[in-house]
C-alpha cells in the first residue's frame, strides 16, 4: 500500500504508523496487567495512549508527568474518600475545589507540567467516584490505579523509545539564524523587509520552541537560550519600525554581522555587534542581542541564560478556568446527591476530564465536537463487544484478545485527517467501559445507560465552554490585549521601572507573540493584532524612556516636565488612551533625532490601541 494511495484517500502514513504502534502496545499493556493480576487492566491501555508521543524527549517527559500526576492525584482521592463517612457532600465539595485548584494552576502552566497539573485534578475523581459503594477499598483502589498507570507508562515507554524520532534542533538554529540575517540587513536599510513580516517569523519560531525543550536538562537550556535571542531581536525589530535610517558606517557594521550569521559564524558576529556606533539606545540593543547570542552559540549551552525570560502566564483565563471547572463539578456533585443517580459517578469521572484538561485548548468549545464523535464511536464499539462477543468468552484472557480487534480500529481513525482528533477517545471510551470480568454482570439497558451518562459529560462540558466564561480565540486575543496594556500602565506608573526593565520588557514582548499567534488563526484579525502588538510595544519603550529622561541629571526642566505628564498619561493607558497622545507630541518636540522620532512613532500607534482600551 502506498504512501500515495494513503495520502489520495486521506491517510497521512506517518500519523497511522504512529497510532498503529501505540494501539499495539495498548493491547500488550492491558495483557501485562491482566497477566500481574491488577483488578482494572484496562486502565493500562488508557495511560498507553495518554503517554504516547511521536518525539524520544516528549515521551519521556509525558510518561514522567502522566506518573507524578497520577501519584498526587490518587493521594488526594484517598483522602477525599477517608473524609466522606463524615458527610456525603465534603466528598464533592473536595473534588470540585481540587478539580478547579488543579485547572487553574494548569492553565498557568506549559507544556507537560500543565498536562501533569491538570491531570493531578481529574486522577482524584478515578480514585473517588469509581467505587463510591465500598469506601473500605479506597486504598486497593488507589493501589490498584497506580500500578496500571505505571504499567502503561513503561509499555509505552519501552515500545515508543527506540522508535521515536530524536527531534534535532539543527533546522530550529538554522531558521532562527536565518531570521536574524534578515533582521540585522532590515536595521541596516540594505534589504529592507516588511517590519510586521519580520514579527509574524518571530511569534511562529517562539510557539515552536516548547516541544523540543522536553526530555532533558540540556533540551530546556537550549530552549531558554533560542527564546531570549528571540525576545532580544524584539526591540531591535521596534527600532527598525518608522526609525530614521542608521549612519552609513553602522549600515556596514550591522551588514557585516549579518554576513557572519549567514555563514554560520555566530562568535563574530557577537563581537561585532558587542562594539557598535550609533546613539546609546541602540548600542543597548545590540549590545543585548551580541549577549543573547553568546549563550545561544555555547556549546553545551551554559545552565543559565544571562538574558531573563519571563513568560506570558494567562492569569484571566486561568481564573475562568478554574471557576468553571470547580463550578461544574460542584453543581453536578450535588445533583448527583440528591437524586441519587447511580451511573451520577460514571457521569461525573467523564466531566472532571472533559472541563479540565481541554480547558488547556485554545477552542475547547470545538474540540468537544471531535471528543462527542469519538466518545459516541467507543460507546458503540463496547457495547458491541460487551453483547456479542463477551458472552462467547470462558476466561478473562479471551475477554481482552476479543477487545484487541475493536483496539486496533484506533489508527484507521488517528491517520484519516477528518477523524483524527476523535481517535484517542474512541479509545479511551471503549477501554473505560471494558473491564475484563466474569461472570458478566452488565446487560444492554445497563450498557447503554453507561453509554449516555459517558456522552453526558462532553455535551455538558461544551455547554460550560460556551455559557460559563465562553472561550474562544477572540476572547483569548482579547485578554492578552488587556494583559499587555495592564502591563504597559504598570511599566509607566512605577518609578522603578529602569530596575526591572528587562524583566518587565521580556514578558510584554513574549505577549506580543503570543496575540500575534492567535491573530493567525483568525479570519481578518492578524493585521489588526499586528499592528495592536507593535503599537503597544512601542508605547512600552516611550514609558521606559520617559523614565530615563526623568533619571538623568542633566534633562532639562522643560523636558522632564513633557516626560512626566507622558508618563502619567501612559500609566492611565487602560484607562483613556486619547489623552497619551497630546503628551507624547510635546515630548517629541523636546528631543531631536532618533528619540524624537520614536516617541511621534509611539503618539501615532496610539489609534491602534485606543478602540480596545
Amino acid at each position: 500500500m502506498s504512501a500515495d494511495w494513503l495520502l489520495r484517500r486521506g491517510f497521512d502514513g506517518g500519523r497511522l504508523c504512529f497510532a498503529s504502534r501505540t494501539a499495539l502496545a495498548c493491547c500488550l499493556a492491558v495483557l501485562v496487567a491482566w497477566a500481574m493480576g491488577l483488578e482494572h487492566p484496562q486502565w493500562s491501555g488508557m495511560s498507553v495512549w495518554a503517554a504516547a508521543q511521536p518525539l524520544r524527549g516528549q515521551l519521556l517527559e509525558k510518561a514522567f508527568f502522566r506518573f507524578a500526576g497520577t501519584l498526587v492525584g490518587t493521594g488526594a482521592g484517598v483522602l477525599l474518600v477517608l473524609g466522606a463517612p463524615l458527610h456525603p457532600g465534603i466528598l464533592v465539595l473536595g473534588l470540585a475545589l481540587w478539580v478547579g485548584l488543579c485547572t487553574w494552576a494548569g492553565n498557568l502552566q506549559r507544556g507537560f507540567i500543565a498536562y501533569g497539573t491538570v491531570l493531578a485534578g481529574y486522577s482524584a475523581s478515578m480514585v473517588a467516584l469509581l467505587d463510591t459503594a465500598h469506601p473500605d477499598r479506597v486504598l486497593h483502589l488507589g493501589a490498584d490505579r497506580l500500578a496500571t498507570v505505571l504499567t502503561g507508562v513503561m509499555v509505552a515507554t519501552l515500545a515508543g523509545y527506540f522508535l521515536a524520532g530524536q527531534g534535532g534542533v539543527a533546522d530550529l538554529r538554522a531558521r532562527i539564524g536565518g531570521l536574524l540575517v534578515d533582521l540585522l540587513r532590515h536595521l541596516a536599510g540594505t534589504a529592507p523587509a516588511e517590519g510586521r513580516a519580520l514579527l509574524s517569523r518571530i511569534a511562529a519560531l517562539e510557539e515552536g520552541l516548547d516541544p523540543h525543550a522536553a526530555g532533558s536538562l540540556r533540551s530546556r537550556r537550549e530552549v531558554r537560550a533560542s527564546r531570549a535571542v528571540l525576545l532580544a531581536a524584539m526591540p531591535l525589530l521596534l527600532r527598525a519600525e518608522g526609525a530614521a535610517p542608521v549612519s552609513v558606517p553602522l549600515a556596514r557594521r550591522l551588514a557585516d554581522a549579518a554576513g557572519a550569521l549567514d555563514r554560520g559564524d555566530a562568535a563574530a558576529a557577537c563581537r561585532i555587534l558587542a562594539t557598535p556606533e550609533g546613539d546609546d539606545e541602540l548600542r543597548r540593543l545590540l549590545q543585548g542581542l551580541a549577549e543573547a547570542l553568546r549563550g545561544w552559540d555555547a556549546h553545551p549551552v551554559p545552565p543559565a541564560a544571562p538574558p531573563p525570560v519571563a513568560l506570558h502566564r494567562d492569569w484571566i483565563g486561568a481564573r475562568e478556568a478554574g471557576l468553571r471547572a470547580g463550578g461544574a463539578m460542584l453543581l453536578f456533585g450535588l445533583i448527583w446527591l440528591a437524586t441519587g443517580w447511580s451511573l451520577g459517578p460514571f457521569m461525573l469521572l467523564d466531566l472532571s476530564v472533559m472541563i479540565s484538561l481541554f480547558s488547556t485548548f485554545e477552542n475547547p468549545a470545538q474540540m468537544m465536537r471531535h471528543v462527542s464523535a469519538g466518545q459516541a464511536l467507543g460507546m458503540v464499539a463496547a457495547i458491541l463487544c460487551h453483547w456479542l462477543l463477551w458472552p462467547l468468552a470462558r476466561t478473562e484472557l479471551q475477554q481482552i484478545l476479543m477487545l484487541v480487534p475493536l483496539l486496533m480500529l484506533a489508527p484507521l481513525l488517528a491517520g484519516h485527517r477528518r477523524t483524527m482528533l476523535a481517535a484517542t477517545d474512541y479509545s479511551m471510551i471503549l477501554l473505560l467501559m471494558s473491564q475484563p470480568h466474569l461472570p458478566l454482570q452488565e446487560g444492554l439497558p445497563d450498557l447503554l445507560l453507561k453509554g449516555l451518562a459517558v456522552l453526558a459529560a462532553p455535551l455538558t462540558a461544551w455547554a460550560g465552554y460556551r455559557l460559563v466564561y465562553p472561550v474562544s480565540l477572540q476572547r483569548r486575543q482579547r485578554h492578552l490585549v488587556q494583559m499587555m496594556l495592564r502591563d504597559l500602565a504598570a511599566i509607566a506608573g512605577n518609578p522603578d521601572a529602569l530596575a526591572r526593565r528587562r524583566v518587565w520588557q521580556a514578558r510584554l514582548y513574549h505577549r506580543a507573540l503570543r496575540l500575534v499567534r492567535l491573530s493567525e488563526r483568525l479570519a481578518g484579525a492578524r493585521d489588526r493584532a499586528l499592528a495592536q502588538s507593535l503599537a503597544i510595544l512601542t508605547l512600552a519603550h516611550a514609558a521606559m524612556r520617559c523614565h530615563a529622561l526623568l533619571a538623568a541629571p542633566d534633562t532639562p526642566d522643560p523636558t522632564r516636565r513633557a516626560a512626566g505628564l507622558a508618563r502619567r498619561r501612559l500609566a492611565r493607558i487602560a484607562r483613556d488612551a486619547g489623552r497619551a497622545g497630546p503628551s507624547l507630541d510635546r515630548l517629541a518636540q523636546r528631543l531631536d533625532g532618533a528619540e524624537a522620532q520614536a516617541i511621534r512613532q509611539a503618539a501615532r500607534g496610539l489609534r491602534h490601541v485606543a478602540p480596545a482600551a
